[in-house]
């Protein structure tokens, strides 16, 4: 099982560079980073049950009607890839579940 995520920025159309991110499971901290130039975040490997991928976009975007967004998902299979991408501006955001 592994997880990744990829931030963009909605208002300029670029990756968000830097965004810290942290993984939660069970009320801990299973992995904690920020996005690289790209976005990104890969190679988490959380485990089986239910998550929390939560981002600190208010360091990122300063001033934003979102100071943070939590993102719980559900991992059931240990052998699927799970992606929680997040499209994001100062007053809305997205998220599905990617490939």
């Amino acid at each position: 099982m592994s997880f990744s995520t990829h931030v963009l920025n909605a208002v300029t159309g670029r990756p968000a560079d830097g965004v810290r991110v942290r993984l939660e499971h069970g009320g801990r901290v299973v992995a904690e980073g920020r996005t690289d130039a790209d976005g990104r975040i890969k190679g988490w490997n959380p485990g089986v049950g239910v998550h929390r991928v939560v981002f600190d976009t208010g360091a990122y975007l300063g001033d934003t009607f979102y100071p943070e967004v939590v993102i719980t998902f559900t991992v059931a299979d240990p052998a699927e890839h799970y992606h929680v991408p997040l499209l994001l501006s100062p007053f809305a955001y997205s998220t599905y579940r990617g490939s």
